[in-house]
C-alpha cells in the first residue's frame, strides 16, 4: 500500500513538473513556430498550429538589418562587462567573506538594493553623463553600464561561494608560507571555481538580456541584439511574423550556450550545498 502511494506521489510530482515545463517553455515554442509563418498565418484568429512553413520573415529580417553586427557588439559587451565584473568582485568578495567587518552585511545588503532600482529613475543622470565622455552610442559605454549593474549581484555571488570554502584550507597555506596574492590564485579560485562559472555565466546572461540600456545609450553602432529586435516594432504596427523571426535568431544564441553549460551552471549553484 505505502509502495502504491509513493508511485502515485511520483507520477502526480512527474506530471505537474510537466505542466510546469510546459507552461514555461510554451511562449518560446510559439515564438519559434511563429517566425515561420507568414504575416496572414501569424495573426490568424484563433491562432492555429498547422500551417504553411515559410522562410519569408527569416529573409525579411536578415535583407533589413545585420544581424551579426548586433550578435557581435552583444557578445563583446557582455564578456566585457563580465570579465571586468569578476576582476572588481573577486577582491571584494574575498575581503568581506574572510576579513568581515561590522558593516560588511550592511554593505552587502546595500549593494543588493541597488539592483533593484528601477532603471528609469536614473536614466537623465547616467544618459548625461554617457554623453559628456563621449561614451554614447559605445561598446565601451554600454559595458560599463553593463558592468555596474550587474556587480552586485556578481558580489553577492562570490561572497556567498567564498563563505563556503572552509577556513582551515587558506590557513594551511598561510602557513605554507602563501602571500595574499597567492592565496587567492592558487588556493581559493580553484577551489570557488564552480561557483565562479555560474556566477559569470548569470552575469552574461543577464548582460545579453538587457535591454533598458541598451535602447536609450545606442543607436547603431554598438546597438546590441535587444535593438535588433525593437527595430522591427514600426509605426505601421506590429509585424509578428518578422519580430518572431528577429526574437528567435536573438535569444538563439544564449539558448544554446546555456544548454551547453547547465551541468556547470547547476553545479556551480550547487556548490557548497552537501559537504
Amino acid at each position: 500500500m505505502a509502495i502504491k502511494r509513493s508511485r502515485t506521489k511520483g507520477v502526480l510530482i512527474g506530471l505537474l513538473g510537466w505542466a510546469i515545463a510546459i507552461w514555461i517553455f510554451f511562449p518560446l515554442f510559439w515564438m519559434f513556430i511563429t517566425g515561420f509563418k507568414s504575416e496572414v498565418d501569424a495573426i490568424s484568429t484563433p491562432p492555429h498550429l498547422i500551417f504553411k512553413p515559410t522562410l519569408e520573415s527569416y529573409n525579411e529580417v536578415f535583407e533589413r538589418a545585420n544581424y551579426w553586427h548586433f550578435t557581435i557588439n552583444t557578445v563583446v559587451i557582455s564578456v566585457v562587462a563580465t570579465g571586468v565584473a569578476l576582476l572588481l568582485a573577486i577582491p571584494a568578495a574575498y575581503s568581506m567573506a574572510f576579513a568581515p567587518t561590522a558593516r560588511t552585511r550592511a554593505t552587502l545588503l546595500w549593494m543588493l538594493s541597488t539592483r533593484m532600482l528601477p532603471p528609469v529613475g536614473v536614466l537623465v543622470p547616467i544618459y548625461l553623463i554617457a554623453r559628456n565622455t563621449h561614451l554614447l552610442d559605445t561598446l565601451t559605454g554600454l559595458a560599463i553600464v553593463d558592468m555596474l549593474t550587474n556587480l552586485p549581484i556578481v558580489v553577492w555571488m562570490l561572497y556567498t561561494f567564498f563563505r563556503e570554502v572552509p577556513m582551515p584550507i587558506l590557513e594551511a597555506g598561510r602557513m605554507d608560507g602563501a602571500n595574499r596574492w597567492q592565496e587567492i590564485t592558487v588556493v581559493l579560485l580553484p577551489l570557488a571555481l564552480p561557483g565562479i562559472a555560474s556566477t559569470a555565466l548569470l552575469s552574461l546572461i543577464l548582460c545579453w538580456n538587457e535591454a533598458f540600456w541598451s535602447l536609450n545609450l545606442t543607436s547603431s553602432n554598438a546597438a546590441p541584439l535587444a535593438a535588433f529586435i525593437a527595430s522591427f516594432s514600426s509605426p505601421e504596427g506590429l509585424f509578428f511574423g518578422k519580430l518572431s523571426a528577429a526574437s528567435t535568431l536573438a535569444v538563439a544564441p544564449i539558448l544554446i550556450f546555456g544548454w551547453i553549460s547547465q551541468k556547470q551552471l547547476v553545479r556551480g549553484l550547487t556548490f557548497g550545498a552537501v559537504k
